[in-house]
């Protein structure tokens, strides 16, 4: 058998029935042992042929007291047991194979080793409800013990180094047959003799409870085969001392113990032998106390109240309740602090507060209950009336558990007033155009009442104090005033009559258009706000339109600078302003009647001319403007200077509010007359050595003139005629011309490519001389008179003449034409 094992093989020879193989006189026999006991084990061996039997031999190594030990088996034999054996000691086993004449066929040898000696008990205990103990002496050469617990078929087997060895696994209160075998390195040893041993009680199923806050109760189930019962108390921290009770009953209460502490319950069951079982060992906790005082703070804004209280011993946790009289739902907190809130009360209510400590033992008696009052109700059915103007009166409901009530009232800009009072309304001063706020609170013992609804009363705006006309035309009056409190709209009122303009406008102004010029109205301003309407109380003023505008009838001139203007207007009493206004300026006149004159206007403008008519309520509409044109000026420059013998250059200087001109020489031999755009005119058909009178008439754009005259004009002197060349000697030319009929003072000149020549006879002659002219040459000839300047004149006519040589003198003189002036 293998080792460990609870089961002994006992064979004394296995027999074989089939035949054998013959096998050689030198074949070996293999050999092995098991199934070792401490006296005896198992030997098996391999069969040799021709065998009759077997024997086998066991000898102790190293004993000479110790006899061999051996047994002889037959030919049919392969396995054989050895019994006498020593204990714990080292066997050399052979087996020899003989024939029948006795001689050794074959032999084979191995070692083994017996178990160690049968343990013997010396006490058997269980102590556990699942276990049994067993104590023995030690077994020399045992390596380990083998611990059987038996009951019937059931065993329970644990294998330990040395004693004691403990069985596990057990049922409670059974009769187990206990045994012990010794083991070593080559098998174990039989059975110790039995000990019989009862394993003890189980363990009640206990539990235990906290009816109050100084009682526990335990109760447990029955356990079988017991007949008796033992349940001890004692406090975890240590501290008090221990209680026992024994019981035939399955439930014990403990009295008079500390209020929420920690207590051990140990109960054991014993049976009728005085045993006890197993212990059960649990923790009860006792009930706490409820804290005996309880303080409240109410939050008035939110209604919150915070309640705080004394911690109590062994309490887990706290549990507030708040209960009224008037069967509202039940409110409660619960905290595992000494403080909690309960959020939003009713506000007006007296609540009962108690509270509950708890812990796992359960809760304590509730608290004694203490009143707690909460603050009144916002009022409601606010009315606010203004019986009397200025007086404002404002009533509310009454509410539950109120002491008095407070109203405050306060103005848009600030200002703010109460009133204290018991009854439920009450009156206070008022001002137009502003909106008041109130709210009404009632107080307690508790606090302020919750902010209610917020009522505002507006008054009606008030009147406008500084009514005036800013702006007045013949048909229209700006209005302006100073805004005023209240006012989200005014009305403007202009009465005249059974004439009426209404104007409406959120603006401090309006203009009331569509009136009637020169007129008084009844004006008013009403003030006006969405809430309260107009307040129609305002008072009136008069304003008057401004003077109906004139209308110009005609403009007369009186001279060139100087108009009268007459106009037609339907004003009672006002004085007229005529104006004249141009680019050059601006010309007034004033009368009360219906004309004036216009006077010192300048020459060639324009002007536009209108009047107005003004008043002490102001100034009309000027009248449609008629326009005024002065002559135009005369030039301040005239200048005639002669180009040809009978043509003459005038210019001048740019005249205002001159478009044209005409320009005008008269003598007694005739006229000369030029009409231009330009500020120049040439004039022909002019006698020469004549003395003309100059004028100029300058002409507007619309046809009007002005007549210029200027000093005289004198034509220059004629140019003389039949002017020729004569040789006078044999280096001189003599100039002869005849004269006009107007004697005067001349001049010759002769201009050649060899030199100019100049002669100058003397007064009113006719002719002069040049000496030393070169000949050879051709000159152009000019006469001209010189005027009283000392000037000659240029446009007198050129002739031409070749001179030729005689010789080295002048020779022939010959006229070749003549050319104009350049």
């Amino acid at each position: 058998m293998e080792i460990g094992s609870v089961r002994l093989f006992v064979l004394v020879g296995v027999f074989f029935t089939c035949a054998e193989k013959a096998a050689s006189q030198s074949a070996a026999i293999d050999v092995s042992i098991f199934q070792l006991t401490e006296r005896s084990f198992y030997v098996q061996w391999t069969k040799i042929a021709g065998t009759t039997s077997y024997k086998v031999t066991a000898t102790p190594v190293g004993s000479v007291i110790t006899p061999p030990a051996f047994a002889v088996f037959n030919s049919a034999v392969s396995i054989g047991t050895l019994n006498t054996l020593v204990p714990d000691t080292l066997y050399d086993v052979t087996v020899e194979a003989f024939d029948s004449h006795g001689v050794t066929l074959a032999e084979g040898t191995i070692v083994g080793h017996t178990a160690p000696e049968i343990p013997v008990i010396d006490q058997a205990y269980s102590k556990l409800s699942q276990s049994i103990t067993v104590e023995w002496a030690a077994v020399p050469g045992a390596s380990s013990y083998l611990v059987t617990a038996r009951n019937g078929p059931l065993f329970y087997e644990t294998t330990v180094p040395n004693s004691p060895g403990t069985v596990t696994g057990l049922d409670p209160a059974v009769l187990y047959k206990m045994t012990i075998r010794s083991i070593n390195s080559a098998g174990m040893s039989q059975p110790s003799r039995p000990k019989y041993t009862q394993t003890v009680l189980a363990a009640a199923n206990v539990s235990a409870s906290s009816e109050s806050s100084d009682s526990v109760q335990v109760v447990w189930s029955p356990v079988y085969a017991a007949v008796s019962y033992s349940v001890s108390i004692v406090r975890s921290d240590g501290l008090g001392s221990r209680i026992t009770e024994n019981t035939t009953d399955t439930n014990l209460t403990f009295t008079g113990l500390d209020p929420g502490t920690v207590y051990t319950i140990i109960v054991n069951a014993w049976d009728e032998n005085g045993n006890p079982g197993d212990s059960f060992t649990l923790t009860q906790i006792t009930r706490p106390e409820a804290p005996a005082t309880i303080t409240a703070a109410l939050d008035v804004a939110n209604l919150d109240a915070t309640f705080n209280w004394p911690s109590a011993q062994g309490a887990s946790e706290y549990t507030l309740t708040l209960s009224s009289d008037a069967g509202d739902p039940i409110l409660n907190c619960t905290s595992s602090s000494t403080s909690c809130t309960i959020f939003s009360l009713e506000c007006g209510k007296l609540y009962s507060v108690s509270l509950i400590a708890s812990n796992d033992g359960g809760p304590s008696l509730p608290s004694i209950a203490e009143p707690l009052l909460t603050v009144p109700c916002a009022p409601e059915g606010i009315a606010i009336s203004e019986a009397n103007p200025g007086t404002l009166s404002v009533s509310w409901s009454d509410v539950q558990l109120e002491d008095y009530y407070v109203v405050f009232v306060k103005s848009d800009d600030g200002l703010e007033v109460n009133c204290n009072t018991s009854s439920t309304q009450c009156p206070f001063p008022a001002e137009c155009g502003f909106t008041y706020f109130i709210s009404v609170f009632a107080y307690n013992r508790a606090g302020q009442s919750p902010l209610g609804d917020v009522h505002n009363y507006t008054t009606a705006p008030c009147c406008p104090g500084d009514v005036s006309p800013a702006y007045v035309s013949g048909d229209t009056l700006e209005i302006v005033w100073s805004p005023v409190r209240g006012a989200e709209m005014y009305e403007t009122k202009a009465v005249h009559g059974t004439n009426i303009i209404l104007c409406n406008d959120t603006s401090t102004v309006c203009a009331l258009s569509a009136l009637e010029c020169d007129t008084t109205y009844n004006v008013t301003v009403y003030s006006f706000s969405d809430i309260r309407g107009s307040n129609t109380s305002c008072p009136s003023r008069y304003a008057t339109t401004a003077p109906c505008s004139p209308e110009i009838l005609n403009i007369t001139t009186t001279d060139t600078s100087s108009f009268d203007v007459y106009w037609e207007s339907s004003n009672d009493a006002a004085t007229y302003l005529v104006t004249a206004r141009g680019d050059e300026g601006t010309w007034n006149c004033t009368s009360s009647g219906i004309s004036c004159t216009l006077a010192g206007l300048p020459c060639g403008c324009m002007f536009v001319v209108h009047v107005v008519a003004s008043s002490p309520s102001g100034l009309s509409l000027p009248s449609y403007a008629v326009p005024l044109e002065t002559a135009p000026c005369c030039p301040t420059n005239l200048q005639a200077v002669q180009v040809t013998q009978a043509m003459t250059n005038v210019s001048w200087s740019t005249a205002l509010g001159a478009q044209t001109y005409t320009t005008m020489l008269e003598s007694s031999k005739g006229q000369a007359k030029c009409t231009t755009l330009q500020n120049h005119c040439l004039l022909g058909c002019i006698t020469c050595s004549s003395n003309y009178s100059v004028s100029l008439e300058a002409i507007s754009e619309t046809g009007l003139k002005s007549v210029c005259t200027y000093q005289g004009y004198s034509s220059s002197a004629c140019c003389p005629l039949g002017v020729r060349l004569y040789r006078l000697s044999s280096n001189g030319i003599r100039v002869n011309w005849r004269a006009s009929a107007e004697q005067g003072q001349y001049s010759a000149d002769l201009y050649g490519s060899k030199g100019n020549f100049t002669c100058s006879p003397s007064l009113d002659s006719s002719y002069c001389d040049v000496t030393n002219i070169p000949c050879g040459d051709v000159y152009t000839v000019v006469v001209a008179p010189i005027d009283d300047d000392g000037l000659k004149l240029t446009f007198c006519p050129k002739k031409i003449y070749s001179v030729t040589c005689s010789g080295s003198s002048v020779g022939m003189v010959i006229y070749r034409g003549k050319r104009s002036a350049d």
